[in-house]
């Protein structure tokens, strides 16, 4: 057998131009601004974001081949400055070939969120000159992971997972056009399993593929939901190369919290460390399910996470499992509200279908004579001169003095209190 053939099968199905790859039709479906700048030549340094195995890496091969421009690689895990200024070092010294070579470098960088502040701010020379067209992948949002100086000079490109027709027609093509699988005849009988076990990562589909199809002697091969269960449950992480769980074991985790099984939680929770998650991305789940799942049933949840993420900055790590742990108990063991977040959800709707309503004279800011003598401000009544610091006057621009976003959650013993004291400052009676 070649060596091509000992290659996964995502490997050797890895697409080489813009029409083999498949998803990401609103970035590189024809017509679209990304395509027509690869088209083009004209690519822009960017940060290609998105979930594991939806083509970031290979996207940015194909952007290297199609402007037939050096590629240079590195990974944000086994690389440092060092490489970097190496790398821009090199570019530098053979600048006079750029034209020649198709243009400007391309050096990608896997995981640039792992790259630390100083190891960011190393490749901003060389962007902001020219010298080389950044692309860097990542999985965090970049807003929270790559510095803003180096943020403000890429676009930001978000990759989605793939839809399950993608994965279906990548799967279709790995069977009529891989050398190896056209030894076979091969028939997907049933879509679910592969579809729920892939969950949207093309490469986690072809390597449920070729797990299932080398795991069979049989020169005909019908591919069944019973038949594969059976085959991922017999090599439960010969799919899983590199942490590709890592999204489900997140979800798992948030929502043992969100369902109140704290033993769940911590399971899920040493699953992320022992995967060697990073302990940040934990701190920043944790904070997102203090105010998404728990929220005003217990204030105090929010504060307990935010205190575990500085707690962790400050010890460090191993002794930084312990906060989180404590976080994880405490958010699991809470009572649970979704009302602040449904209550924005709804406001946010409702203002991008109204548009930009007045707000009322007796609420606006009157900060000269002119506004002041035009009714800015006039009437307006200041809830601390008056009993209970509360007085009825209407907040809401006009024609909305119906209109509500938040619904206390009354299975709350604090929201069901929260709305008995809004009920009593808005009653018929405080009107008068």
């Amino acid at each position: 057998m070649s060596i091509d053939n000992d290659k996964p099968l995502a490997e050797r199905m890895r697409p080489r131009n813009l029409t083999d790859y498949f998803g990401q039709t609103h970035l590189i479906g024809k017509g679209s601004v990304l395509r027509t700048l690869i088209e083009q030549e004209r690519v822009p340094s960017m940060i290609l974001w998105g979930p594991p195995g939806v083509g970031k890496t290979t996207l940015a091969e194909i952007i290297a081949n199609t402007v037939k421009c050096r590629f240079y690689t590195l990974s944000a895990i086994h690389s440092g400055v060092k490489d970097v200024r190496q790398i821009i070092d090199e570019i530098k010294s053979g600048s006079q070939d750029i034209f020649s070579s198709g243009g400007r470098p391309i050096l990608f960088i896997d995981e640039i969120h792992r790259f630390s502040k100083s190891q960011q701010d190393s490749l901003l020379g060389a962007v902001e000159r020219g010298i080389v067209t950044l692309i860097g992948a990542t999985t965090e949002n970049p807003s929270f992971e790559v510095i803003r100086p180096l943020l403000s000079r890429c676009q930001v490109y978000t990759l989605k997972s793939l839809e399950n027709k993608d994965v279906m027609a990548l799967l279709h093509h790995a069977i009529e056009t891989d050398k190896v699988l056209r030894r076979k005849k091969i028939v997907i009988r049933e879509e679910e399993a592969i579809l729920h076990l892939a969950g949207g990562d093309a490469r986690r589909a072809l390597n449920i593929l070729d797990l299932v199809v080398s795991g069979e002697a049989r020169d005909e091969i019908e591919l069944t939901n019973e038949l594969v269960r059976s085959r991922v449950q017999e090599n439960p992480i010969a799919f899983d190369k590199g942490g590709e769980m890592h999204y489900d074991i997140a979800s798992a985790f948030i929502k043992s919290i969100r369902g109140s099984d704290p033993d769940a939680a911590l399971y899920w929770l040493a699953r992320l460390i022992e995967g060697g998650e990073e302990p940040s991305f934990i701190a920043r789940r944790l904070v997102i399910s203090a105010a998404e799942d728990i929220g005003l049933a217990n204030p105090n949840a929010l504060l307990m996470a935010n205190a575990c993420a500085q707690a962790l900055e400050r010890l460090g790590w191993p002794e930084g499992r312990i906060p989180l742990a404590e976080a994880t108990v405490y958010l699991a063991c809470s009572e649970k509200s979704n009302s602040a977040y449904l209550a924005i959800d709804s406001a946010l709707e409702y203002v991008r279908r109204t548009g930009n309503l007045s707000v009322p004279l007796h609420l606006r800011n009157a900060p000269t004579q002119l506004m002041s003598d035009l009714g800015y401000g006039s009437g307006y009544r200041y809830a601390h001169d008056h009993p209970g610091h509360f007085v009825w006057q209407q907040y809401k621009p006009d024609g909305m003095e119906q209109q509500h976003f938040w619904y206390a959650d009354e299975s709350s013993s604090a929201e069901k209190r929260m709305k008995e004291r809004m009920d009593a400052l808005w009653s018929a009676e405080t009107k008068l």
